[in-house]
């Protein structure tokens, strides 16, 4: 790899699209559920030849190229989310959401997996006030977690990315994170990267580190570099963590947009980057 030049940035206004999401779900997909480094500033390397985009970036373009056609008359969200996890079927999905995929006739299956808050990131495009995110943001997450905590963590995340996009202070981001999760306040990095085995890959326990990471950090890249340090689940920490850094800084290093797009599929790209 090329020395990097860290000072070398790219803002949300020099490319067409939203990354954020893609670029968690790659850098994490290394390191998920390996034990992270002792410090919460992680200097590891970020992609490796083996980083790839998983269920989380497959999902999260199903939920965008949705979107995009949205005010098609035939438009139907769960037909565009099937459309393209099927396309992708060895992407790493879990259990009950492979059964989803490789049904015939799929149906909303009452679960509160952290999959509800991966995949909610476009909605904050195009949504135009925040009734109109709340809806947009059930009306993708219903198609599969449609129990009130899978709910819960897609709207949660998409107020936040648009509260992020439309000029919102950290502060405020933060009151709003904190009314609906209060356990945010009481987390810390330690506690946070103690558990290591699967099982609490649910919206209660991810979404609130997600959002605490991005409180935490300074730059889209500590963001990041947060979620991988904290592990676990971590390229789905990062999936949904890093769509509010990108919202909120408006800039990431070029290094880590070339190290991310040069791994994903053109049809991938052309709609991730449609979305503006």
């Amino acid at each position: 790899m090329k020395e990097l030049d860290y000072k070398e940035m790219v803002s949300m206004s020099e490319y067409r699209g939203t990354l954020g999401a893609a670029i968690g779900d790659i850098a994490g997909s290394f390191y998920e559920f390996q034990r992270g480094p002792k410090s919460e500033k992680a200097t590891a390397e970020l992609f490796f030849p083996s980083s790839c985009f998983t269920d989380d970036t497959v999902c999260t373009v199903g939920v965008a190229d949705y979107l995009l056609h949205r005010n098609d008359a035939k438009a139907d969200p769960s037909d565009y989310l099937h459309r393209w996890t099927r396309k992708y079927m060895n992407a790493g999905y879990g259990g009950r959401m492979l059964h989803w995929v490789l049904s015939d006739n799929p149906k909303p299956y009452n679960s509160f997996g952290n999959g509800a808050a991966m995949r909610v990131s476009p909605v904050a495009y195009f949504a135009k006030s925040e009734e109109d995110v709340y809806a947009l943001s059930d009306i993708v997450t219903a198609t599969t977690h449609n129990h009130p905590e899978g709910l819960k963590g897609g709207r949660v995340i998409s107020m936040c990315i648009y509260k992020a996009l439309h000029g919102a202070t950290r502060s405020e981001i933060a009151k709003y994170a904190i009314s609906e999760y209060p356990e945010i306040e009481k987390l810390n990095y330690d506690q946070m990267r103690a558990y290591l085995g699967h099982g609490e890959e649910i919206c209660q326990v991810t979404v609130p580190q997600a959002l605490w990471a991005f409180l935490h950090s300074d730059s889209f890249e500590d963001c990041l570099r947060l979620c991988i340090a904290i592990r676990w689940d971590c390229d789905t920490l990062a999936a949904i963590a890093c769509p509010i850094a990108e919202a909120f800084y408006k800039e990431i290093p070029t290094y880590i947009i070339d190290e991310a797009t040069k791994r994903l599929p053109d049809e991938i790209k052309e709609v991730l980057y449609a979305i503006r």
